[in-house]
């Protein structure tokens, strides 16, 4: 609840037209091993992002992204993702700089799936 509080917050904080970005993962829409809490996490987020969008006053935007496991970090997590793809955190990036700088709001942007 962490960034839904965050983001609750963060928007009379924000100028009009203001832009919020969350981040989940692949597993909110393909659970892993170990990974309940994560999916379900992952999964309120997104449906958090669909329905705030319609209602965050003064233009403010918000949007989510989505990523599979980051390539930079499959030494550490690579074991709970098997046979899933990877990518890299470049690609990421730029999913980030297409919520912040693009002009849609209630969007899940998926990264690498």
């Amino acid at each position: 609840l962490g960034q839904i509080r965050l983001a609750l917050v963060g928007q009379h904080f924000l100028r009009d037209g203001g832009s919020i970005t969350l981040v989940s993962g692949i597993v909110a829409q393909e659970p892993i091993a170990q990974g309940v809490n994560a999916t379900t996490v992952n999964a309120g987020l997104e449906g958090f992002v669909r329905a705030a969008a319609c209602e965050l006053p003064r233009g403010i935007r918000i949007n989510l992204i989505s990523p599979t496991v980051l390539s930079e970090s499959l030494a550490a997590y690579g074991d709970f993702f098997p046979g899933f793809p990877n990518v890299p955190a470049a690609a990421v990036a730029q999913a980030y700089r297409r919520s912040i700088e693009g002009v849609q709001t209630g969007r899940i942007y998926p990264v690498g799936y």
